[in-house]
């Protein structure tokens, strides 16, 4: 809400501009310094103020009264002829009284009448010299006929002119064009009010319909400074005012919703003057480049578990979901008194505590929800069983904000609303949509304490998309799409699955508590099962389904981090997976609550590549389950059950049987166990066929019906030194992002090398002609001479990486049983660096033979089998620590390039 023009006190005026001093100093100085330097003076005291912490109100309306005279002075010394017919006009923002730091200066230069030649000299004056005093201006220069015309047709005009403040007028232009556009004339208060509507609603499908993203813009994004504008215009062009006092006397605010709202508004308004100094322009992004400054001079200090940045951007959070709670609440009520004011009224009984008005459902009197607290649950569940109910209605929304304080602890113990919470959870539809609501409106944060406790946390990251209340209500979206037709190819398993699901509200309490236990420090899966189980005694759920619950939550990382990290290609990794997994139905849940909770972190995340590897996993891990333990065949069985389907695949090829096993002769176990028919059948195809001396380079789509959606390329070529670091190498000036390399040497010593790719942006290959041919004849010229490796490609880090270095982890085992030496790496991402690190594997001498790639948000994880320059693993205590020390140099190096270190606490 605004006031209609700002209202400074007489000393801090005097501080900023004395109009008197300041116009004899023109007699006798050059004006242009004159100016520049009183307006840099001018802010230069505003900013003092800003950082003593006097109101933000009195600083942006004193900012705009400053603009004023400067503009007035300029205005009034001009050689103005005939100057009762023109007028100049402060609009927009600048009309408002809100000038920013930054904040566009619009002004309008209004004629009386369509006589443009008599004042040309003089406006084109005025405006040049605007321009030479340092002043960004956005003006234009209409009749008040062509005001009245272009608004007739224009909502942004339209608003701009509502909000006109006149700077100098003598004849009282701005009260004709006021009149001009009228609500009587133009745009009536119900069609404006539709358009500001669509207008909005198109906003924020900009901002993703999201206030949670991770730069938010602090003007634009739902919740943000123009949602505040939204209200004061619908106001202004209903009532005729944006006076508080006026509408809390209409009842369309109380005083403590005023209040409130007050309070949003400055904050907001500190971020924006903060933010606008910092860059010194009219930047309205909360990028991560600006969000630690503004955090540490807003005073927050890191904290066990929680960054100052976190906490401030938590602050903002929960700023902007409380005016999405107001904009919800005064918009509906516009929304009864205004657009649907002459429809006739349609009342529908419920039961004794409720109905539903014109689609709309609300009490059947102010005392529904203090007589009855259980009523609080029981309006969301109703929500729930009747599509056709549009919302609560305005009223009912003031009722329910007004008396959700007694949600305490003794609500929570009524076994009535532990069961109608669990019916809201077993909701044939329209679940998001009410838990979001009930977040919205301080419901959801008190009845469970817990979730309120993450409403507004955010993760200082580019893993995770959004606050971790919005990621939580956003997974239990995705669990719910599952059952779409439309989501069938996206989600085929998933799909398939949850339709073996019995009781689905297992795993939206699973979703609710997964990431409960963040912020508090700790392993937030371990805390998060113990707040789970606290919630299903409470809520008297049988004790097996109780376990379900607690053991998804704590292991609901545990499918993915297992895809992504281990080789699927080793029986054992299966095995203990399956034995950790323990059934089926287990398995089923898990899959889903990963699935869901992937692409609700990030929607960059899930690609086909990521789909494949999860589903690798389950249907693995599904077969031994199915299968049991025990029963599995062992290595030998495995080996003749894989070469036994590959010959079946490769039947119609007409191909030489005595020429597959002599080349199947030349590979050990290792290759059988790691790749399945399906890939050995094709590297068989490409190699029998290959006749040329260059090395075999093929490119291929992974199965599509396996929702792979990547690519793989096969090199096959005498194996020879660096091979594998010229292969990276190659790749990474073609900006290939490898995913996965199995590394395979046979015994007359040909390198069998499959990579698992995606091109730069996260898409596969595909069937790109000319880009496959790009692929395959680079990479032979490259590979017939690995020692000439390319130089590094060289590109710009991205400007979101920079803000995020932490201190790179290197360990170096060797496990029981297998003759290579794991490497592993934790480290910031940074283009092009998996190649820095494997021209490191060759200065130290080091033998790649298998490769997993990992990628979270900034962070990388990658893990590496590998032996010295004779094939054996790295045993000796100081080689390995020369060769951790070693790539932690070069790692550093790559995260010291304009980036801002930082370290959780």
């Amino acid at each position: 809400m605004n006031h209609a023009s700002p209202n400074i006190p007489d000393q801090l005026k005097v501080q900023l501009f004395d109009k008197d001093s300041f116009v004899t100093a023109l007699s006798n100085q050059p004006p242009i310094p004159l100016y520049k330097n009183t307006i840099q003076s001018g802010r230069d005291t505003l900013n003092q103020w800003f950082r003593k912490e006097v109101n933000i109100d009195q600083l942006v309306y004193s900012h705009t009264w400053l603009i004023d005279q400067i503009l007035i002075t300029v205005w009034e010394q001009s050689a103005w002829d005939d100057s009762e017919h023109i007028s100049l006009l402060a609009v927009g923002g600048y009309g408002r009284g809100e000038l920013h730091p930054g904040s566009d200066i619009d002004i309008l230069i209004l004629l009386e009448h369509d006589e443009y030649q008599t004042h040309q000299t003089e406006i084109e004056t005025f405006l040049t010299t605007l321009w030479d005093i340092g002043l960004t201006v956005g003006s234009s220069v209409r009749s008040i006929k062509e005001c009245a015309e272009q608004a007739r047709d224009d909502l942004t005009i339209i608003t701009n002119l509502m909000e006109a403040r006149p700077l100098s007028d003598p004849e009282n232009l701005n009260k004709q064009l006021q009149e001009k556009i009228s609500v009587h004339r133009m745009w009536p208060s119900n069609q404006y009010l539709q358009a500001k509507f669509d207008e909005q609603k198109a906003r924020h499908k900009k901002y993703a319909d999201t206030a949670y993203s991770l730069e938010p813009n602090i003007k634009g994004s739902p919740g943000g400074i123009r949602d505040l504008h939204m209200l004061g215009w619908t106001a202004r062009r209903h009532f005729g005012t944006q006076d508080p006092i006026k509408l809390m006397a209409l009842n369309f605010l109380t005083e403590a919703e005023y209040e409130q709202l007050i309070r949003c508004r400055a904050f907001l308004w500190k971020i924006r003057w903060a933010l606008h100094t910092l860059t010194g322009r009219g930047e309205d992004r909360l990028l991560f480049d600006h969000q630690r400054s503004l955090a540490e001079q807003f005073g927050y200090q890191d904290q066990p578990g929680s960054l100052a940045v976190e906490q401030f951007m938590q602050s903002y959070f929960r700023t902007v979901l409380i005016v999405g709670q107001f904009k919800d609440l005064i918009l509906q009520n516009f929304d009864d008194k205004i657009l649907n004011a002459d429809k006739p009224q349609t009342v529908t009984a419920i039961n004794d505590r409720f109905q539903i008005r014109n689609q709309y459902i609300e009490v059947t009197h102010d005392r529904v929800f203090a007589e009855h607290p259980p009523a609080i649950l029981e309006m969301f569940v109703l929500m729930t069983r009747d599509p056709d109910i549009l919302g609560p209605r305005a009223e009912t929304i003031r009722l329910l904000r007004d008396i959700r304080h007694t949600v305490d602890s003794q609500f929570r113990k009524d076994p009535r609303c532990a069961k109608l919470f669990l019916q809201l959870l077993q909701a044939p539809y329209g679940l998001t949509i009410s838990l979001r609501r009930m977040a919205r409106y301080g419901i959801l944060g008190r009845y469970l304490p817990e979730f309120g406790r993450i409403i507004g946390q955010m993760q200082f990251d580019l893993f995770h998309s959004y606050t971790v209340d919005a990621h939580t209500l956003l997974l239990i979206k995705h669990l719910r799409s599952f059952r779409y037709e439309e989501n069938k190819h996206r989600y085929p398993i998933a799909s398939q699955i949850i339709h073996d699901i019995k009781k689905p509200e297992l795993l939206y309490v699973a979703g609710l508590y997964h990431d409960i236990g963040k912020g508090r420090g700790g392993d937030h899966s371990q805390l998060g099962a113990v707040d789970a189980e606290v919630f299903c005694r409470r809520h008297g759920l049988r004790r097996v389904d109780t376990k379900l619950i607690v053991w998804l939550v704590r292991e609901h990382l545990t499918l993915s981090t297992t895809a992504q990290k281990k080789d699927l290609s080793d029986p054992e990794v299966i095995q203990d997976f399956a034995r950790k997994v323990g059934n089926l139905n287990s398995l089923n849940h898990l899959y889903l609550l990963t699935v869901a909770d992937i692409n609700a972190t990030n929607p960059e995340l899930w690609n086909g590549w990521r789909s494949s590897l999860l589903q690798q996993l389950y249907s693995q891990t599904r077969l031994v389950l199915e299968y049991g333990i025990e029963n599995m065949p062992d290595s030998d069985e495995r080996l003749q059950d894989i070469q036994q389907e590959t010959l079946e695949l490769l039947a119609d090829d007409n191909l030489d049987i005595q020429s597959i096993h002599s080349l199947w002769n030349t590979l050990d176990d290792d290759y059988f166990s790691r790749h399945d028919p399906h890939e050995i059948a094709w590297h068989t195809q490409g190699i029998l066929a290959h006749q040329e001396q260059q090395p075999l380079v093929l490119t291929r789509e992974t199965d599509t019906d396996r929702e792979h959606g990547g690519s793989q390329i096969f090199v096959y070529a005498p194996d020879r030194p660096n091979l594998f670091a010229a292969t990276v190498a190659g790749l990474d000036s073609l900006h290939i992002s490898i995913q996965d390399a199995r590394i395979i040497t046979s015994s007359d010593q040909f390198s069998l090398d499959t990579y698992t790719v995606l091109e730069e942006d996260g898409s596969a290959i595909g069937n790109n002609e000319s880009r496959i041919l790009q692929i395959q004849s680079y990479l032979q010229d490259i590979l017939s001479d690995p020692g000439h490796m390319p130089v590094a490609a060289q590109r710009r880090t991205p400007r979101q990486l920079r803000h995020f270095a932490k201190e790179p982890l290197i360990t170096i085992s060797n496990l029981p049983g297998i003759k290579k030496t794991l490497l592993e790496i934790k480290a910031t991402d940074r283009p092009g660096l998996l190649a820095r690190v494997v021209r490191t594997f060759v200065e130290l001498e080091l033998q790649v033979h298998n490769a997993k790639v990992a990628t979270f948000g900034e962070k990388l994880e990658d893990s590496f089998f590998i032996t010295d320059k004779n094939h054996q693993p790295i045993s000796d205590p100081d080689v390995a620590e020369h060769i951790c020390l070693t790539l932690k140099q070069i790692l550093q190096q790559a995260s010291e390039q304009d980036v801002i270190r930082f370290q959780k606490p």
